[in-house]
């Protein structure tokens, strides 16, 4: 209903002021990508495209400014629960809970049960008191990450572009990205998608992580090279990992789906009612300005500079 709300509000809009408003939920697996041959076939009155969604990785923001259309996302109403869901992912991967969640189910108490041809049993897992978290990319939802995971009493560093200031940091520790990959007894990840960092987890950086790592993803898939990651699991260098996001979604690497010691959720990270609201709601105060004012709330930053 948002996305058909702001569709609509769209539509009157270009009546009205002949230029056109649109909100990108949901319509990638309609349309593809917001690329520069979907703009092409846009409306020319188009200025502004309002996406349901903090990460924009499905539109070509370079182009879309090439044809001076803004865009915005809704980052900070998706903190809170994504963090949520990549802590329920933290836990679960140091307790390795898939098996003993999947042996109840199954009548077999703590197991065994089968995967892969193999017999796994309820093992015993880590606790996150003393273990060094490391967020790759402290933006909103990284420092929410950092937030709760210093109340489990764990150790917080984290990697960005740039330094944060005093004030944003939260308590962590600024490190270089090979200091946080040899450091982290969990790794995190918390970035954006785009060209610089598709795949910056793969086979070279898993060789420079400790023995035994936790791997927690809710960002985006692409960030891990995905059968590098199944091959560090096989071989132990990776104890377990939570997933939240693929690759090639809804496809899932096979490796990932067989291995027990994975735990998987289907993409979850904002679905919560009250962050489904304050999303839409921001859609929705992103189309008013832009009609009323000629401008974006949440602008991304690409075109603020």
């Amino acid at each position: 209903m948002a996305t058909q709300s702001a569709l609509l509000i769209g539509e009157i809009t270009h009546a009205r002021k002949e230029w056109e408003s649109i909100s990108s939920l949901l319509t990638l697996k309609y349309t593809g990508p917001f690329n520069a041959e979907m703009l092409e076939v846009l409306p020319k009155t188009l200025k502004y495209i309002c996406h349901n969604g903090a990460g924009y990785d499905n539109i070509d923001v370079a182009a879309c400014t090439e044809k001076n259309i803004a865009v915005s996302s809704t980052p900070v109403a998706v903190n809170d629960a994504t963090a949520d869901v990549g802590i329920f992912l933290m836990i679960g991967a140091l307790r390795q809970a898939h098996v003993p969640i999947t042996a109840l189910r199954e009548g077999k108490w703590q197991g065994p049960i089968t995967a892969g041809g193999k017999e796994y049993r309820t093992t015993l897992g880590h606790d996150p008191k003393g273990k060094v978290l490391g967020i790759l990319g402290m933006g909103g939802i990284g420092r929410e990450m950092a937030i709760r995971a210093k109340a489990f009493g764990m150790k917080i560093q984290y990697h960005n572009r740039t330094r944060l200031s005093a004030d944003l940091e939260v308590g962590a520790t600024y490190v270089s990205f090979d200091e946080l990959l040899a450091n982290s007894d969990v790794l995190s990840l918390n970035l954006g998608l785009n060209a610089s960092t598709r795949h910056i987890i793969g086979a070279t950086e898993f060789t420079k992580m400790k023995d035994g790592v936790v791997i927690v993803n809710t960002a985006r898939g692409a960030l891990i090279d995905e059968k590098a990651l199944v091959a560090a699991l096989d071989s132990g260098k990776v104890r377990s990992a939570g997933l939240d996001v693929y690759e090639c979604e809804p496809q899932i690497e096979p490796g990932l789906v067989s291995n027990p010691n994975v735990m998987l959720t289907p993409h979850i990270g904002t679905g919560t009612y009250e962050t489904q609201k304050e999303m839409e709601i921001l859609v929705l105060d992103n189309l008013r300005l832009a009609v009323q004012k000629g401008e974006l709330i949440t602008q991304v930053p690409e075109q603020k500079k």
